[in-house]
């Protein structure tokens, strides 16, 4: 609803690109040296996370470098920080996903459960001796990610100027359109309109929380692995039968929950010590960039003289 409420003009004068336009210069080289690095960390970790895929990852890498970054209210002004940190998260998340489902056989999302069901039609079971019963489908499947990637620039990079031109489109038609596609693909899914309208109010929902300045990413993240972290508990409960001291008496299970322990205490010593606060970026100045800037330079209309002042000045 806030998209649909732009009605400020577009700047479409990088429409037409060339390709040595899009060379990075070395001062952007420096910028994106730490954003990659930690993209790249955030998306392997993710794609551990059975479920969460490469769009929960980006959240997580652009909700960190904001966190991390000397100018948060920069982001979502063309940042190259904020470009590259997602773009890196997904793309190792991608990756990443086969590494659980080709040796443990758990599928890291849906695309993976896909490409796990197609391989055991085959007689090919995923785990941990797939590299010596099948090294031909297992290096197979590593030349691809690089054939992938360079056919990938191929098509893409030619076509940087159409993406671009397609922001030409005003947001009251761009946005309303994409709202009815997504409405009759989960119409699709079990032809049940309550579906529909979870799809609405959800996104009101959405809504407000983006008005009152709530991360994505986490809640994302809740929704996708609420289900799972619930039955896994009371998985663990029944095994333990209800003692709840199993999860810090196990190795692997304490260190997790101490991480969980150390993270949330610097989140409260860093609040309670007036540390660097988040900076929220409104949704109207990330669809504007520039907006900010113009803001920041404009010059100050002067104050309105008084009836006193007036009559001193024309004496």
């Amino acid at each position: 609803m806030t998209s649909v409420n732009q009605t400020g003009s577009i700047n479409t004068q990088y429409a037409k690109i060339r390709l040595r336009d899009m060379r990075p210069t070395r001062e952007d080289m420096r910028r994106s040296v730490g954003p990659m690095i930690r993209g790249t960390l955030v998306g392997s970790l993710c794609s551990l996370i059975p479920g969460t895929g490469p769009t929960i990852a980006s959240f997580v890498a652009y909700a960190t470098e904001k966190k991390i970054s000397k100018t948060p209210e920069k982001f979502g002004t063309g940042m190259i920080e904020g470009v590259v940190c997602p773009e890196t998260s997904t793309h190792s998340s991608v990756q990443g996903d086969f590494i659980p489902t080709m040796s443990l056989g758990i599928p890291g999302d849906a695309v993976m459960a896909l490409l796990l069901g197609a391989l055991i039609i085959q007689g090919i079971v995923p785990g941990p001796q797939l590299i010596n019963q099948h090294p031909d489908i297992f290096w197979g499947l590593v030349a691809s990610f690089w054939i992938g990637n360079i056919l990938l620039v191929l098509l893409n990079v030619p076509l940087i100027g159409i993406w671009v031109k397609m922001l030409a489109i005003p947001y009251k038609f761009l946005y309303p359109s994409a709202m009815f596609f997504v409405c009759i693909g989960v119409y699709a899914a079990n032809n049940d309109f309550f579906q529909v309208g979870e799809v609405v109010v959800i996104g009101i929902l959405g809504y407000v929380l983006l008005r009152l300045g709530f991360h994505p990413a986490p809640i994302l993240l809740g929704f996708v692995l609420g289900p799972r972290f619930e039955e896994n508990f009371r998985r663990a409960m029944l095994i333990s039968r209800g003692d709840l001291l199993t999860f810090v008496e196990r190795p692997i299970s304490a260190v997790f929950v101490g991480l969980c322990v150390l993270l949330i205490g610097v989140q409260l010593y860093v609040r309670l010590k007036g540390g660097k606060a988040d900076v929220y970026l409104p949704p109207e100045k990330a669809l504007h960039p520039g907006a900010e800037q113009e803001a920041a330079t404009r010059q100050p209309a002067p104050a309105p003289l008084s009836a006193d002042a007036t009559r001193g000045a024309t004496r």
